[in-house]
């Protein structure tokens, strides 16, 4: 069992920025990928960023130039930097880790982009 717990949402201005973490409960070489997902209200859940364990990483269009996965291998944290925010951003947002077998998700921090 992997617990994935988030941290840095909050308020901020368009154009501003903020840095998600992600911290995990055990060693993050054990997920074959981690990533960042967000819910919007009324709408589906989406993918924003993924990184697997081979090295690959993918955005979504909306947010590629400006979001920025990366992880701290000996923090077991997984990080999302996000830039030049738009109000469009705005969501509840998701740490995920795989496995072969399971699907792990945190509790999710808010972000909202304001003025």
């Amino acid at each position: 069992q992997v617990q994935l717990v988030e941290s840095g949402g909050g308020l901020v201005q368009p154009g501003g920025s903020l840095r998600l973490s992600c911290t995990t409960s055990g060693s993050i070489f054990s997920l074959n990928a981690v990533g960042w997902y967000r819910q919007a209200p009324r709408k589906e859940r989406e993918l924003v960023a993924v990184h697997t364990r081979g090295g690959s990483t993918q955005y979504a269009d909306s947010v590629k130039g400006r979001f920025t996965i990366s992880i701290s291998y000996a923090k077991n944290t997984l990080y999302l930097q996000m830039d030049s925010l738009r109000p469009e951003d705005t969501a509840l947002y998701y740490c995920n880790g795989q496995t072969q077998f399971d699907n792990y998700w945190g509790q999710g921090t808010q972000v909202t982009v304001s003025s």
